[in-house]
């Protein structure tokens, strides 16, 4: 085998490969021996068949996977010899004719093509300085979240018959509903239970039970929305025969040790104190999420190294087309039903989106070679274990199908490695992490919550109420570490 490099530019690699047709001849002998004893031609017996006549019944046939098996071997030993690392798979184009090479009369000779990793050095992690934001859980809070959870768990008590339905109550109904006086499908129903002011019914309905009593007859008047997903009725006026069977208020839901038995808890305590604790769960995925975000950030403003070309065109292509798909979903003549599998091609892209989004697909490509390397040089990997983990919280999503989505993903490797690139990523943000200056800075909950993706209000003067021309850059700076967040940041 003969490698010549006929281009060294940047990042761009070219080769010329050739392989002697005696060494082709070679790898077809051994070839055909190893198909001798499983060939039966009518007049031989199995395994005695002349090499020469094997040669001349399949020797086309088998050149050619031993041209492509030769091609796959020599083209990974050029890599190798030349201690290169490709970005991508590398191109391979045969050159001049193949014929006389399958033949075996003629060398076989390729092109092999590719863009090679970039050599660069990691920076110095111990000199990050980064403030990660902390809340602590108040008793406060807890004290909402206990409210919210009596709130999903009220009750009613009947009230007097002679008591008027008001806002809260629960009513029991029986109704028949008409258009044009003739009853529809659906619009009828005994025992029925309608909290005025819930929005359980169609607008209009509820507040027209307000004031009625037990054993009242009420004639309710609406007209259906125009969206209303039952075509036969969008639109339409329609008109309710409504019997009240029963008006009850809601009961005092009292906060105590039993109100937390019945949420599975032993006492008040033990809930408060799971809630405190899930809920610091929560805040500490956000903590954490913001701090990564404050570290991809720096990392991006201290490296900077060329990129493989075509990497960086693939990246862009896929943001653009996300863009595309978001663009058509937002517009408003958009039909879901009818979107399967739709190309957004077309959905126009301005230069300056271009311009954006190019620098967007740079910080990723940029950010996933830089963690990668720390993570290759530091040994870090992720176990089978671990994902293993993370299918049995996908299974979780799908209560019922958690057996269809274990299968899928153990016999799906690509769908595997979705899996693993997150949880690589995260294990080597923590190990750079460990290295950083963190520091803790306890915030408020709305100041943790906050989007930090928001356009800041404009600035105001206080002289002249004028607003500042502050607000365009920030919109563009923050729409820009948005898009990438969506893929780079959890």
């Amino acid at each position: 085998m003969q490698v010549t490099e006929t281009l060294s530019e940047g990042l761009k690699r070219e080769f010329k490969v050739v392989v002697e047709a005696a060494e082709l001849n070679t790898r077809l002998d051994a070839k055909l021996d190893e198909i001798k004893g499983q060939v039966q031609l009518k007049g031989f017996r199995p395994g005695k068949v002349p090499k020469a006549h094997l040669k001349k019944t399949y020797g086309k046939s088998v050149m050619g996977d031993v041209i492509q098996e030769t091609v796959g071997e020599t083209s990974q030993k050029a890599i190798e010899e030349k201690n290169l690392k490709p970005a991508l798979q590398p191109n391979i184009e045969l050159e001049g004719d193949v014929e006389p090479v399958i033949e075996g009369t003629a060398d076989l000779a390729y092109k092999l093509t590719f863009e090679i990793m970039p050599d660069f050095d990691l920076p110095d992690f111990s000199s990050l300085k980064l403030t990660r934001p902390v809340v602590e859980v108040s008793d406060e809070e807890i004290d909402e979240a206990l409210g919210r959870m009596a709130a999903q768990q009220q009750s009613y008590e009947p009230k007097d018959d002679k008591a008027k339905a008001d806002e809260g109550d629960r009513l029991t109904i029986d109704f028949l509903g008409k258009i044009d006086g003739v009853p529809f499908d659906g619009g009828a129903a005994e025992g029925a239970s309608l909290v005025i002011g819930s929005g359980q019914f169609i607008p209009g309905f509820e507040e027209q039970l307000k004031g009625a009593k037990k054993g009242d007859e009420v004639l309710v008047k609406v007209t259906f929305p125009e969206e209303y997903g039952a075509e036969n009725l969008a639109g339409k006026d329609a008109e309710f025969d409504v019997t009240v069977q029963e008006v009850a208020g809601p009961a005092e839901t009292k906060i105590d040790d039993e109100f937390a038995k019945q949420m599975g808890l032993e006492s008040l305590d033990a809930l408060k104190e799971a809630l405190k604790g899930r809920m610091g769960e929560d805040y500490a995925r956000i903590s954490r999420s913001r701090v990564k975000r404050s570290l991809l950030d720096e990392l991006d403003g201290i490296t900077d190294f060329e990129l493989p070309p075509t990497m960086l065109e693939q990246e862009l292509e896929q943001i653009i087309q996300q863009a595309q798909s978001e663009k058509a979903h937002s517009a408003e003549d958009y039909d879901p039903e009818h979107d399967h599998d739709h190309d957004h091609s077309d959905v126009e892209i301005t230069d300056e989106e271009r311009d954006e989004y190019k620098t967007i697909a740079g910080r990723r490509v940029r950010l996933g070679l830089l963690l990668s390397e720390v993570g290759s040089r530091n040994e870090i990997t992720v176990t089978q274990e671990e994902v293993n983990r993370a299918i049995a919280e996908q299974a979780r999503n799908y209560p019922g199908q958690e057996q269809q989505v274990f299968q899928f993903y153990t016999q799906n490797q690509q769908a595997q490695a979705q899996l693993r690139a997150p949880l690589f990523e995260d294990k080597v943000v923590d190990y750079i992490l460990e290295l950083a200056k963190v520091t803790d800075e306890k915030v408020t909950r709305e100041a943790l919550l906050e989007d930090p993706d928001a356009p800041a209000e404009d600035a105001v003067d206080a002289k002249d109420d004028k607003p500042k021309k502050k607000k365009a850059a920030a919109k563009k700076k923050t729409a820009t570490k948005k898009k990438d967040a969506k893929k780079k940041d959890d």
